[in-house]
């Protein structure tokens, strides 16, 4: 109600009984920003952090005003720190709400989808409005933005960039520009280099590209600009005589983006090497799947995926229950490229965990990011879940969500992980709705229709025509899953999909001796009350088949899946 004094009397109230209350901390932070007196701001929110350090938010706000004091450096510190304690999920909202995106962003639209040129989107200032937005960069240095109107305004920015890069003197440019070049070059790392580019551009991206390794292989000098403009194209790995650039000095911003996508994939390469084959491959399908993952691992993460839990306990706020201070063997069925798996590590600290995936590649990543966070309870195999029966251990709690439903046969490989799971044991298991998922399989059918294969160039178009047609496609453009290539293959042009229903799952469960203890909480609340409201007074969240006649009447229910706990009969 913007009652400022009243509310600043109400805080120091609170203030003066606990001088650590965070939030009254970080209001007044917040109340002196809005009267523009950021040096008060800066010292509120970092008492706030003082109290609460894995408070995204207070960082957030520090980051804003010593960004508005001049304070670059430290701005960016507290935008990194807010994004990898959470706030990378709420990234675009913030970032569509920048008064320069909404300007760009307006400017495309007004004639969209033709195209608009570089001079009537940037105008005579260019890319400099987006360059000097630090939580912007910090933003694509993190994490996947999954946005249509700023993956498209990302496409037209990467190529202005690759124009200033192609002049033949870049002595002008701008330290931000680079900074900004570096940010978006992390960005489509993080994508897989999933954006659209015109044939013009293709051919230039190639031409500097050839220029650069030329004057790497004489030892002539790079300009930033240029390496940066050719690893938002090209992934800097890939590139022959690459580790050459590692040998020379480079300004933060360049060094960062080296780390990214030169020294980080060449230590996964090393990781690969200590990654133990714990069964064969030998299923036709399986080694399809494998060949998918080998390509395109999946998922793409960068930030640590800190659990609510593990927060919590950090601040002091949450003791581990005896359930998860116990040693317990836990097995993740199909691991990818190890959050699931990094998770379930920080809320079971004592817990012996075996982490199995079917692509090497998807496993040398997790092993690269497990190892900086220091885990050491995760011991990572590749395997075929099929095959799993053959390893001979047992397991106090098995998780497989997202994986079965990509095998040739997904209940023999739910049978066997049944097989591995102790008595009084439980089970997180994720399938696939038949009835979310039509939308899925309309798509697919468009893809197969259109001869479209699992290429990266047939990936890139697909995508661009479902963008022509957003409104007819909004479910697929509102997945996180659509905007990096591994995701979009995973999504779309996956080589085995299979999709099941409630019926089926319970029949599953009963045949197998299995209790269903429930779905996971929903994002959206009121699911859960309509469910209620649905089958007033005798609703159970436990009955599966109320959740089938729910789904019939609420098909996008289980849009992500269907993932719930199971648990396994004592004997």
């Amino acid at each position: 109600m913007r009652r400022f004094n009243e509310a600043q009397e109400i805080c120091r109230q609170l203030l003066a009984r606990d001088p650590g209350h965070v939030q009254s901390l970080n209001l007044l932070g917040l109340m002196a920003q809005a009267a523009g007196d950021h040096r008060a701001a800066a010292k509120m929110f970092t008492k706030a952090i003082a109290s609460d350090e894995v408070n995204a938010a207070c960082h957030y706000n520090a980051g804003n005003s010593y960004q508005a004091m001049g304070n670059r450096s430290k701005a960016a510190a507290h935008f990194s720190k807010a994004l990898a304690l959470g706030m990378d999920a709420k990234a675009v909202g913030f970032i569509l709400q920048s008064p320069t995106v909404t300007t760009y962003a307006g400017r495309i639209a007004s004639k969209w989808p033709l195209p608009v040129t570089s001079v009537e989107l940037f105008g005579s200032e260019g890319v400099a409005p987006l360059a000097n937005d630090l939580f912007l960069r910090c933003a694509m240095e993190t994490t996947t933005l999954a946005s249509m109107r700023l993956e498209v305004l990302f496409g037209y920015a990467r190529a202005e960039l690759l124009r200033l890069a192609s002049k033949p003197d870049q002595d002008d440019v701008d330290d931000d520009i680079v900074a900004f070049a570096c940010a978006l070059a992390r960005q489509c790392f993080i994508n897989e280099h999933v954006y659209a580019q015109t044939g013009a551009e293709s051919e230039d991206a190639g031409a500097l590209r050839d220029r650069l390794l030329q004057d790497l292989a004489s030892g002539a000098a790079i300009a930033p600009l240029t390496l940066a403009a050719v690893a938002a194209y090209f992934p800097l790995h890939a590139l022959p005589t690459a580790d050459a650039l590692l040998r020379r000095d480079w300004p933060a911003a360049v060094a960062g983006l080296l780390r990214v996508q030169l020294r980080e994939p060449r230590e996964e390469i090393e990781e690969r090497s200590a990654i133990a084959a714990l069964t064969p491959i030998t299923n036709d399908i399986s080694v399809e799947v494998m060949r998918q993952y080998e390509e395109n691992p999946y998922p793409r993460w960068t930030v640590n995926p800190l659990t609510a839990f593990a927060a919590d306990r950090a601040r002091g706020r949450t003791v581990a229950t005896a359930d998860q201070r116990a040693e317990r063997d836990i097995l993740i069925a199909g691991c990818g490229t190890g959050s699931h798996a990094i998770q379930i590590a920080q809320v079971y600290p004592n817990a012996r965990l075996l982490a199995v995936d079917i692509s090497r590649t998807s496993l040398a990543y997790a092993r690269r990011k497990t190892r900086e966070l220091g885990l050491r309870n995760i011991e990572y195999a590749q395997a075929d879940i099929l095959e799993l029966a053959s390893i001979d251990r047992t397991f106090d709690s098995i998780e497989s969500v997202g994986v079965l439903h990509h095998l040739a046969d997904p209940l023999a490989g739910w049978r066997v992980l049944v097989s591995l799971l102790r008595p009084g044991g439980t089970m997180r298991i994720g399938l696939y709705s038949d009835l979310a998922r039509r939308v899925i399989v309309e798509a697919r059918d468009r893809i197969a229709a259109r001869n479209y294969r699992a290429t990266a160039g047939d990936i890139r178009r697909c995508r661009q025509d479902i963008f022509r047609e957003a409104d007819k496609w909004k479910p697929l453009i509102g997945a996180k899953d659509f905007y990096s290539m591994s995701g979009c293959r995973d999504l779309l042009f996956n080589v085995m999909e299979h999709r099941l229903t409630i019926p089926a799952i319970a029949a599953f469960l009963n045949e197998h001796g299995l209790s269903f203890e429930g779905f996971e909480p929903f994002d959206d609340p009121a699911v859960l009350d309509r469910f209620r409201k649905q089958f007033q007074g005798t609703a159970d969240e436990t009955n599966l088949d109320q959740w089938h006649r729910f789904e019939v009447d609420h098909p996008e229910t289980f849009w992500d899946m269907y993932v719930f706990m199971a648990g396994k009969n004592a004997r």
